[in-house]
């Protein structure tokens, strides 16, 4: 457990970044630091490292004040993910992950090794292990940043807007890839982000930060999305925030129907060879064809929804973990199980 007693940064101009902040992070949670800019998140991760020193306050970890431990060793048990990646350009990507294997005096053959494996596990191809951070997109160098965070097994994992300079595709590509880790890791993840669906996605727990590194409000998503503490809070988290409770609901929940040879109203499912969707067509064979969106094991009530309002055929298309097609998902079958949030009118305290 990651906690903060009483922690302040105040700088020399009289500025304060971070007032007097008290919070706990479970272990192996993720723990997100939500809001705009100049409310102190950043400012709050960068201090669990030292990477800038509070001016007073205790910050510890599993009990131990981390204010006592050597710089140098503090930060080889963390892994610190940044927006920009933050690579060596000159360095290869197996080089790069092993970045802090190397200090550790790792001999060659455990780094390549554990270079390899962590390739794999980002979702990335071990022909890039040679190329250079200039040879690889945006994305690519994010989960490259991912990987040398993870080299030396860390418990702890510090992320800085991590996917904030990528394109909003690969940008959701990456919330699931990194979901799906952290289902695998259960690393103790603080997640700093101004992006309240990313937030949502992502953690375990919500810290709402206003200016000065107060708390707002502290708790799971589905609390902070059902009953906002303060008209602060209802205004940051938005007017969608019945969307955004679809959103943790898993699209399991739904159970999806055969299309079959004859379709679904009038348009049929082409699949692959394998049995992967890939679109809808209309059965009178006029028109063009229609890429479909498939929602897969860890999809949510949203996505589903989603799927559903871009298909012709209105109907959400589930697959399983390979792409193989589960099966359709209609408009009525999903109004079924979409009762209505019980989202408070007013927030909590509101006269």
């Amino acid at each position: 457990m990651i906690a903060l007693k009483d922690v302040t940064k105040r700088y020399p101009d009289g500025t304060v970044a971070v007032g007097n902040l008290t919070i706990e992070m479970a272990s192996g949670e993720i723990t997100v630091l939500l809001g705009s800019s100049g409310c102190g998140k950043t400012t709050t991760l960068r201090m669990i490292n030292r990477l800038i020193e509070p001016t007073s306050g205790t910050i510890d970890l599993d009990g131990r004040d981390l204010g006592t431990v050597p710089v140098h060793e503090l930060r080889r048990g963390i892994g610190y993910v940044i927006q920009q990646a933050g690579l060596f350009p000159h360095r290869t990507v197996a080089d790069n992950i092993a970045t802090v294997p190397k200090l550790l005096g790792w001999d060659k053959e455990r780094q390549r090794r554990r270079s390899l494996e962590l390739i794999d596990l980002v979702g990335l191809e071990r022909a890039m292990a040679d190329r250079y951070p200039r040879q690889l997109s945006g994305g690519q160098q994010q989960r490259v940043g991912v990987a040398r965070a993870l080299a030396a097994d860390p418990p702890v994992l510090l992320m800085d807007e991590p996917f904030g300079a990528v394109d909003p595709v690969r940008r959701g590509a990456l919330q699931r890839e990194f979901r799906r880790l952290q289902r695998e890791l259960k690393k103790t993840v603080v997640f700093v982000t101004h992006d309240v669906d990313e937030a949502v996605l992502l953690g375990d727990r919500i810290a709402i930060m206003r200016e000065g590194g107060e708390i707002a409000q502290y708790g799971p998503p589905d609390a902070l999305l059902a009953k906002p503490s303060d008209d602060f809070v209802a205004s940051f988290i938005g007017d969608t925030r019945g969307l955004k409770l679809l959103s943790l609901r898993s699209a399991s929940e739904v159970p999806a129907t055969d299309v079959g040879p004859g379709g679904l109203g009038g348009w049929l499912l082409r699949t692959d060879d394998d049995g992967r969707p890939l679109t809808w067509r209309a059965a009178s064979g006029e028109g063009t064809e229609t890429p479909v969106e498939r929602v897969g094991p860890s999809g949510s009530l949203r996505d589903l929804i989603d799927s559903a309002v871009a298909s012709p055929a209105r109907a959400a298309v589930r697959v399983d973990e390979d792409g193989r097609l589960v099966g359709a998902v209609p408009f009525a079958t999903l109004e079924e199980h979409l009762p209505a949030p019980e989202i408070a009118t007013e927030p909590q305290g509101a006269a």
